[in-house]
């Protein structure tokens, strides 16, 4: 190692800072931003990221108005325009002092271990002394739930009064970032003799009701062992090379930085890396057994790996043999089945973060017809365009039936749908054409109610993914808008409704295509899937089966994925 590598390290294990968000995501990521910060000059934060932090900025502070107005007795508040020095040391003259609460506290950087961060709360513990981390965040910690007998309730603690009881009125959503932040506080805390004995920390979340209560004891040794290695990466001491997760979609990496500054997609075809077709975790489980590559996956031949916990192995196998051939999907059986009926009515809703759903985009016999409120969110008027959306859809329903005839609504991945559909009936509860609760959930539990995302998950493996944007083109649909998805919508509809000035009306429309194609391209998949009349375009024509890759050999060679690619036409995939 040359002396000017030596000196990088040097210095940047002098000078290197960790808070507890780089506890969780990718350490590739966590490298590159501390080796290359000058690549990311003027590179623009995504917007749907940007959106959700000014919205958690928001929460805190409706947080902090709520709690400290009820009682500025017991408060203290850091001042958040001092330099982040001063705010630490107004935070330590206030432990000092024995204040009760305290909002905004920083804490004192520790340049031996790294160790930087804050809590929106630190609450004196009058029992056994020292302050206990309070976190405010912009996100649900726990979902409402029917007291009933059950193993474990999570603990939760009055707003205004610390009172930890075990809460059967509430189920846990599993938030480990919180908990990893809580922890990297408490150790913070306990450099100043500061930590309550109790080993607890809580989070306020988005529905601000009750404080959820963690446990420390079991997530301290994790969190050390975690904070250990990242603080490493980012001294220096330790190599990363990328690896495809969740947030590459999202990382300005992904297509930047690098020896040939192609980002960490062209290194990881370059290196036909295992994780392009086995994400996150998979790719770990692989690794430990010794699979590095595409090409390793797809000659596997022996037992599936015992600690493999991703669905059936051959899947994954499978998977890697249709990259090799360039084979978008695969199919599972030879017909290729969805539920269809006489009267098919495609569903699609457009949502601004948790403040609501705004449009609710609806297809039958061709013809669009989106229920929408411009209004903006949160706003009563949701309640009215949600109300109409649900009566003319149980009206199509009812006349299908009197008519003799089957109905089915469609939409694809209805975990948003049925969300919204419930959050909706609950919140608008008695307005005109609101349903209630049990009779949402009539609807979502029936067979008329059917998701096209599990329709292809049944009927097809999917090496590129199995999102719509992904799926819909293999079955010949193209978005109007090249810039059309989720993360892009948020920010049109700040300009359609006028957020931050005057309303867009040309964003209006922007929206209504997307989602009017979005309900489309779930109807010519649908189609092109099970077609009422097969043609020559479907795909039980155009997608290889899982016959067609027994054997690593039949596969077309590399250099030939593209000319594999265009015979899908005759089903089979050969070199």
């Amino acid at each position: 190692m040359d002396e000017g590598t030596e000196q990088d390290r040097s210095v940047a294990s002098a000078t290197a800072f960790l808070d507890a968000r780089a506890l969780i995501g990718c350490r590739h990521r966590l490298n590159m931003n501390a080796k290359h910060p000058e690549l990311l000059t003027g590179v623009r934060e995504d917007a749907g990221v940007q959106q959700r932090r000014e919205a958690a900025v928001a929460h805190r502070q409706r947080v902090r108005d709520a709690l400290v107005g009820a009682r500025p007795e017991q408060w203290v508040v850091i001042d958040p325009a001092l330099r982040a020095g001063e705010r630490a040391e107004s935070t330590m003259r206030a432990c000092a002092a024995g204040a009760l609460c305290i909002w905004g506290g920083l804490l004192p950087q520790e340049p031996d271990t790294g160790r930087r961060g804050g809590a929106e709360i630190l609450l004196r513990d009058l029992d056994r002394g020292g302050y206990i981390p309070v976190i405010v965040v912009n996100h649900k910690v726990t979902d409402p739930r029917q007291p009933e007998p059950a193993e474990f309730h999570p603990t939760t603690s009055d707003l205004y009064h610390w009172d930890p009881q075990p809460d059967p009125h509430r189920k846990l959503r599993q938030q480990p970032r919180d908990q990893q932040r809580l922890a990297h506080l408490y150790r913070m805390l306990q450099r100043h003799g500061l930590a309550s004995p109790a080993l607890v920390g809580g989070v306020i979340g988005y529905h601000f009701d009750r404080i959820l209560v963690h446990d420390l004891t079991q997530v301290l040794a994790d969190y050390d062992q975690r904070y250990a290695d990242r603080i490493a990466v980012v001294r220096g001491e330790l190599p990363t090379v990328p690896s495809k997760v969740a947030e590459c979609r999202q990382c300005p990496w992904w297509n930047r930085g690098g020896a040939d500054g192609r980002g960490c997609e062209g290194w990881l075809i370059d290196h036909r890396d295992v994780s392009l077709v086995a994400p996150g975790s998979r790719a770990d489980v692989l690794r430990g057994h010794g699979v590095q590559t595409i090409d390793d996956l797809a000659a596997w031949s022996g037992p599936e790996p015992e600690d493999w916990q991703h669905g059936p192995f051959d899947e994954a196998v499978v998977t890697a043999r249709a990259w090799i051939a360039g084979a978008p999907l695969v199919r599972r059986f030879d017909q290729v089945k969805v539920r269809r009926a006489d009267v098919e009515v495609d569903v699609d809703l457009e949502s601004y973060q948790e403040f609501g759903a705004y449009l609710w985009g609806t297809l039958l016999d061709g013809v669009y017809r989106p229920f929408v409120t411009w209004d903006p969110l949160p706003t009563e008027d949701e309640g009215r365009s949600f109300g109409e959306f649900w009566t003319w859809l149980m009206r199509v329903r009812a006349e299908a039936a009197a008519a003799g005839k089957t109905f089915a609504a469609y939409c694809y991945s209805r975990t948003a749908e049925d969300k919204w559909l419930y959050e909706s009936a609950r919140r608008f509860a008695g307005q005109p054409g609101v349903p209630t609760m049990e009779q949402v959930r009539a609807f979502v539990d029936s067979p008329q109610w059917v998701d096209m995302f599990q329709a292809v998950t049944e009927q097809f493996i999917c090496p590129n993914g199995k999102g719509l944007k992904k799926i819909a083109p293999v079955a010949g649909f193209a978005w109007r808008d090249a810039e059309a998805n989720g993360e892009a919508s948020m920010s049109w509809y700040r300009l359609a409704v006028g957020y931050d000035g005057e309303p867009d009306l040309t964003q209006r429309t922007r929206l209504l295509e997307y989602n009017e194609d979005d309900v489309r391209a779930t109807m010519v998949l649908r189609e092109w899937m099970c077609p009422r009349v097969p043609g020559p375009h479907r795909a039980e024509l155009e997608v290889p089966a899982l016959a067609d890759f027994g054997r690593v050999a039949d596969l077309a060679p590399v250099g030939e994925r593209s000319r594999a690619s265009e015979a899908f036409g005759g089903g089979t995939i050969s070199a």
